[in-house]
């Protein structure tokens, strides 16, 4: 059974392979001598390279969940959300050159990509949580979709820029959310009419009581 100091090494030791060449060229073998594991604690930890990958999302996760600023809760949504992205974007900073390479592998592989959309759903949807606008259903799914998109968006911005203050970053991220915002509002608002819609309709459709004997009375009486 790998340690969890083994399983934070096979994880740095992906992301280093990553910055060094295609993620499809990594073997497991590398990612095992790159952390100074046997192959047997390899297999034990993960199934495989994604798995990896989606406990490097989750340590992230971690990291930014870990960093929570009660002082924010007073804040707009936008603020709050702003808030934790950035806090997202200073614990991968060690990480930069790993996710750029990732991201350039994920560009030519559209599987590849796919499966970092499932890794980065259930990250997005704790960093939502973290800025208390998490949802259930397919509300929540719907807002976790539109925030990873958002992301992908700002994350080129963030994976250029050599300022350690990142107002590049901040400037994107800003414009993306304040899209978000809009496209929430614009929602909202569509979902508001469907349920007015919905409770006219319903209320068309119900069964007309009888004064005497109810709405059976009414419908016998039809009859």
């Amino acid at each position: 059974m790998a340690s969890e100091k083994q399983k934070q090494k096979i994880v740095e030791a992906l992301l280093a392979l990553c910055a060094e060449r295609d993620f499809a060229r990594i073997g497991l073998a590398e990612i095992a001598a790159g952390a100074d594991v046997t192959l047997a604690q390899l297999r034990a930890a993960y199934d495989g390279k994604m798995a990896i990958l989606a406990d490097f999302a989750r340590r992230i996760d971690a990291a930014v969940l870990a960093g929570d600023d009660p002082g924010m809760a007073g804040e707009p949504a936008r603020e709050r959300l702003f808030d934790v992205v950035m806090r997202r974007f200073d614990a991968l900073t060690p990480h930069k050159a790993g996710v750029a390479g990732l991201m350039k592998a994920a560009r030519r592989d559209p599987l590849l990509a796919a499966a970092l959309n499932r890794i980065a759903l259930t990250s997005q949807r704790w960093m939502l949580t973290a800025a208390g606008l998490d949802r259930g259903g397919l509300p929540g799914l719907a807002r976790a979709q539109a925030l990873a998109l958002a992301y992908a968006q700002v994350l080129p911005v963030w994976l250029e820029e050599t300022d350690p203050g990142l107002p590049k970053t901040m400037a994107a991220l800003d414009t993306q959310l304040k899209r978000l915002e809009r496209a929430g509002a614009m929602l909202g608002r569509v979902e508001s009419a469907l349920c007015r819609l919905s409770g006219r309709r319903r209320a068309a459709e119900a069964p007309i009581a009888h004064p005497d004997g109810g709405a059976e009375a009414a419908v016998s009486a039809a009859g």
